[in-house]
């Protein structure tokens, strides 16, 4: 059986474009399998090697002072968007941006086989210093791949199949999510060694070289290397109406992302902390990324400002739904099925918004205006999260409620932002 007889509404879409030589038609199908493998295997590693799960579990088996252990996820999510404006000039040198996300992916490979071997051989403060350096070193890989991996979904898979794609890899990085919260349930984390985690970050950097290895042998047209300077770049926000709308709705909708460690907070507040409920919230998220991924990925290929709409709109009356429980019905949140439940449906809804902007921000763009469409608004995001991250935290001290009622009305205003975004599937696309 060929890949085109796999994938026949990939094929189909592709056929369907008139600005794609046979030769980039007939690729299609292959690119989609490519595209889809490699970012499933990139997931895994992600899931495996996760700083607010797997790398605080192995700093605190380490002796690590909790100040270091604080930085973890601030480097791990931030670190990977806010230098972007400053990385697209470097990969826009590449002929094949497929190259950029390849190096990108055997850094990360080399800073998880850096990080595997400080655990087997480091303890206490050294061990802290080097995680945190190895760390910092794997953002900025990601960033280069995060930027290159949109320029290659667009330039070799057409409109149409795009939201697949994404969707498609996020489903199957679901299904393996499920597994490891059986894992969890069956051996519970605290049972895994220093040694032990090594392993699992040395088999992390082996998904990730897989990954550069599959990736590489997508056929993609080879572009000029001509990147603009970052201050060409950053002025997009002030000349570019539709990206600083699209810019601005989601930094709205970062509640959905944000307002998720309030909800395991309260579980275990009102649950307890036992390796049952968090596998409970691990497999939540697994179903949520098994079922969302394609639903939201095919959805997003018809309209993506819409399902980016639905996601925010989840999102913000899920948060109002709990803020409203905190403070007028407690009772409610010690139900075991509850917290989970809310939970897999926020989730769904991050799937959304995440799957729906990816797609709107690629299809949008053209040639390496894409580069920079990418770059711009995720180190905007960057500084933001940062700054919210802060605000919220700070509110948390005060009340979960007026936390979860904050970020209720930031996805309120970015659902209303984002259904008023253009429509990208209307734009030209070259490149």
């Amino acid at each position: 059986m060929s890949l085109r007889s796999l994938f026949p509404q990939v094929r189909d879409a592709g056929t369907a474009d008139k600005t794609l030589s046979a030769a980039q038609r007939e690729a299609i199908p292959r690119n989609f399998a490519l595209f889809v493998g490699s970012h499933f295997l990139t997931k895994l590693g992600d899931a495996l090697s996760n700083p607010k799960t797997t790398l605080t579990w192995l700093a605190g088996t380490l002796g690590v002072a909790g100040w270091m252990i604080a930085l973890l996820v601030p480097i791990r999510e931030s670190g990977s968007m806010l230098l972007q404006v400053w990385m697209a000039r470097h990969v826009q040198r590449f002929g094949q941006r497929k190259w950029a996300w390849s190096l990108g992916a055997v850094l990360q490979a080399l800073s998880m086989f850096g990080i595997a071997l400080a655990a087997w051989l480091l303890r206490g403060s050294a061990a802290g210093l080097v995680l945190l350096i190895l760390l910092v070193l794997y953002a900025l890989a990601r960033s280069v791949s995060s930027i290159a991996s949109k320029d290659v979904l667009a330039r070799t898979l057409p409109k149409g199949t795009r939201g697949r794609a994404t969707g498609w890899a996020a489903s199957a990085a679901g299904l393996v999510t499920l597994g490891l919260g059986m894992v969890v349930t069956v051996l519970g984390p605290q049972r895994l060694h220093a040694t032990g985690y090594a392993l699992v970050l040395f088999g992390a950097g082996v998904l990730w070289l897989l990954a550069a290895a599959l990736f590489s042998a997508t056929r993609e047209p080879t572009a000029e290397g001509n990147g603009q300077d970052h201050p060409v770049r950053l002025r997009l926000l002030v000349q570019d109406v539709r990206l600083r709308q699209f810019v601005l709705a989601r930094a709205l909708l970062m509640c959905t992302a944000l307002s998720a460690p309030y909800y395991v907070l309260l579980a275990q507040r009102h649950l307890g902390h036992t390796p049952r409920l968090l596998a409970a919230f691990i497999v939540a998220d697994g179903l949520a990324a098994l079922l969302g991924g394609p639903l939201w990925g095919s959805l997003a290929d018809r309209s993506s400002r819409v399902v980016i709409t639905l996601g925010g709109a989840a999102g913000a009356s899920l948060g109002a739904l709990l803020a409203v429980a905190i403070l007028w019905a407690p009772g409610l949140l010690a139900q075991i099925w509850l917290m989970p439940t809310m939970y897999f449906v926020l989730a769904l809804a991050h799937q959304a918004v995440r799957i729906g902007r990816k797609t709107y921000v690629v299809d949008i763009a053209t040639g390496d205006t894409r580069i920079a469409y990418v770059a711009v608004s995720n180190s905007a995001i960057g500084v933001l999260l940062l700054a919210v991250g802060g605000v919220t935290a700070l509110l948390s001290a005060l009340s979960l409620a007026a936390v979860l009622a904050t970020l209720a009305l930031m996805g309120a205003a970015g659902a209303v932002l984002s259904m008023r975004l253009p429509r990208a599937e209307t734009t030209d696309d070259q490149g």
